[in-house]
């Protein structure tokens, strides 16, 4: 309870003991100047709670005066207990903090029950259905001006009406599918520029504006569900022939991978057949001047070849040696190789 409020009720009392005391002065038993005391007390009580007024911090205060030239004080009161003239002047006050306006189809979540959405037309013809919501607060500085133009009138009188025409207006800019897709942060960007414009030549600030949803007519929505529909199919055999492609493509990979293996196996095999055959080449060479330097080296390589089991070899009397074998080598097997006859005793007569 406030300051005003409890002088309000010390009258309220002062002008109730008033009338019991009337009441005894009439039957005779008070004295009638405490009837007259007691009504002058509630007098003055109520000529001061008339002209107290206190303005809480969240309002302001437009004082419709008789006295003032123009029928109301220039400026409005601020936060805080004030005096104005009794029975000549009286205050009404107006909130400054935030308000919020919303129409939606939604049944009793807007200001308006039932379907309040903001019905709008677009530049190729659709119709659609807008949720908004618009957040506000009266202007501090122009609290006289809302009092003169709207009264308690502005939120019904001013802000719906605006909002739904500036909505109407800025949809009709753009094609249906920029206004779902492209466009619908332009489109809210330019209604809550040209909202802002308008509130505040009225003594409104705005806020924020909330584009909260927006539907088509039956109609359009199907044709835009089976759309997607066909733009999904059409994706899904866009992919499975992707699909086929990426496939094929692993499989041309891989056969290049397999014939290029084998080709670098071919190469590398003929690499080292050519190798070995240059190897093959360069020991012939390297034996044939070997040979050429030191012919008997072939009859010695052919008897090491020989088997190593076979002490003593015979050949056919009337036959020479498979090859000519040099003398020193003859001499060394004779030596060597050939074993050397043992004498047989005589036995005595």
């Amino acid at each position: 309870m406030d300051v005003t409020q409890g002088v309000r009720l010390t009258a309220l009392l002062f002008w109730g003991l008033a009338a019991v005391f009337f009441v005894l002065w009439v039957r005779g038993r008070l004295r009638a100047i405490a009837w007259v005391v007691t009504a002058l007390i509630g007098l003055f009580f109520s000529a001061i709670s008339a002209g107290l007024v206190f303005i809480p911090p969240e309002q302001r205060g437009v004082v419709v005066s008789a006295l003032a030239p123009k029928g109301y004080r220039e400026k409005p009161l601020t936060p805080g207990l004030h005096i104005v003239i009794p029975y000549f002047e009286y205050v009404v006050q107006y909130p400054i903090s935030k308000q919020t306006y919303t129409m939606s189809k939604v049944p009793d979540e807007g200001q308006r029950a039932g379907d309040d959405s903001v019905e709008a037309r677009t530049k190729d013809g659709q119709r659609i259905f807008i949720d908004a919501s618009v957040i506000y607060a009266i202007d501090p500085e122009q609290v006289i001006k809302v009092h003169l133009t709207w009264q308690d009138r502005y939120a019904e009188d001013l802000v719906r009406p605006l909002v739904r025409g500036i909505i109407r207006d800025a949809v009709s800019q753009y094609r249906v599918d920029e206004v779902v897709s492209t466009k619908r942060f332009e489109l809210e960007q330019r209604i809550t520029q040209e909202l802002e414009k308008k509130l505040a030549e009225n003594g409104l600030k705005l806020y924020d504006f909330v584009l909260r949803d927006i539907e088509f007519t039956p109609e359009y929505a199907q044709a835009v569900e089976q759309k997607q529909i066909a733009e999904q199919q059409a994706q899904q055999a866009r992919f499975l022939v992707e699909k086929k492609k990426q496939e094929a493509e692993q499989l041309r990979q891989q056969a290049q991978g397999e014939a290029d293996a084998r080709l670098i196996r071919a190469k590398a095999e003929a690499e080292a057949r050519i190798i070995e055959a240059k190897a093959e080449a360069e020991a012939l060479r390297l034996v044939a001047q070997v040979l050429q330097e030191n012919p008997e080296l072939l009859t010695y390589v052919y008897i090491q070849k020989l088997s190593p089991g076979i002490r003593v070899m015979l050949v056919p009397s009337n036959q020479p040696f498979l090859l000519p074998l040099p003398e020193s080598l003859v001499s060394g097997l004779e030596a060597n190789v050939l074993p050397t006859p043992t004498p047989t005793p005589t036995p005595a007569p």
